[in-house]
């Protein structure tokens, strides 16, 4: 009988790139959108900005 710790190894080795690279774009994507929230909100028009 195989180790099933063997099994999922080969498992998860056919699956390439795909699952880190999906997390890769996805924080990037949320770090992008958070650093434009935090630079575009100094431009806003208001009287609490000087």
């Amino acid at each position: 009988m195989p180790d099933p710790a063997a099994l999922l190894a080969a498992a998860s080795g056919q699956q390439g790139p795909g699952d880190t690279l999906r997390i890769v774009l996805v924080v990037s994507m949320l770090g992008a959108a958070l650093l434009a929230w935090f630079l575009l909100r100094g431009y806003r028009n208001g009287n609490d900005n000087d």
